[in-house]
């Protein structure tokens, strides 16, 4: 748990990085190729039959995502992606609801997100500093303030347990800057319709199945910039 006096506000997290979203803006990025190709004509590597297929081998078994409740253009799958950010970039576009991690040869792996108000609030560079799987949820305070119902997981109460139920899913990568804790957060859901979308709270969520394929991609120190 990190101190309380550590962690920086929303507010003082967007006053950092107002500057660096304004030009960020101004990187050139495109998505080609892959994105065109219907359900059908996809590699069998990115079956979504199978890559959103029951998960049984996890603490928590995860159901099959409803896949009628997901435009088929936010199915993960790799993609044409030009960009002048490092190999191992993680990028998120607020406006497209797609987040990218950068690989060699003009080619990125993409999944589709929903966001909360907390996800539209930044932009910027930083890093993830560390991830966990099945993590205990803390909603911060300013949460909490407009759901005093939710006191009950603050953090002087130990947080919400790990567990289907938990908003965090099956996967956690926490955001810091200049080793602070940004308390903003990418993370799983089971609210499959979500994708794509505008959500009453929370910051960049993915698919379960996704999150835990981003997982695995993405280290320790990654780098992240919010578009």
């Amino acid at each position: 748990m990190q101190n309380k006096s550590k962690l920086l506000s929303r507010r003082q997290f967007l006053s950092q990085t107002s500057a660096i979203g304004a030009t960020a803006l101004l990187a050139a990025c495109q998505t080609t190729g892959s994105s065109s190709l219907g359900v059908d004509k996809m590699p069998s590597e990115f079956n979504p039959k199978t890559m959103y297929a029951p998960v049984t081998n996890e603490k928590f078994p995860l159901p099959a995502i409803n896949l009628s409740k997901i435009p088929s253009k936010f199915y993960r799958r790799r993609v044409d992606y030009t960009t002048k950010e490092r190999v191992g970039t993680v990028i998120v576009d607020t406006k497209e609801f797609f987040l990218h991690v950068v690989e060699e040869d003009g080619k990125a792996m993409r999944y589709g997100v929903g966001l909360g108000r907390a996800g539209f609030e930044w932009s910027g560079r930083a890093n993830i500093a560390w991830k966990r799987k099945w993590p205990t949820w803390t909603p911060p305070e300013e949460m909490i303030k407009r759901q005093p119902e939710l006191e009950k997981y603050s953090y002087r109460n130990g947080g919400m347990e790990p567990g289907p139920k938990n908003p965090l899913g099956a996967r956690a990568l926490y955001i810091f800057q200049n080793g602070e804790d940004t308390l903003y957060r990418l993370h799983g859901t089971a609210e499959d319709w979500s994708i794509g979308k505008s959500v009453s709270s929370g910051c960049v969520r993915l698919l379960n199945q996704d999150i835990i394929d981003l997982y695995g991609r993405v280290p320790n120190g990654a780098r992240i910039r919010v578009i």
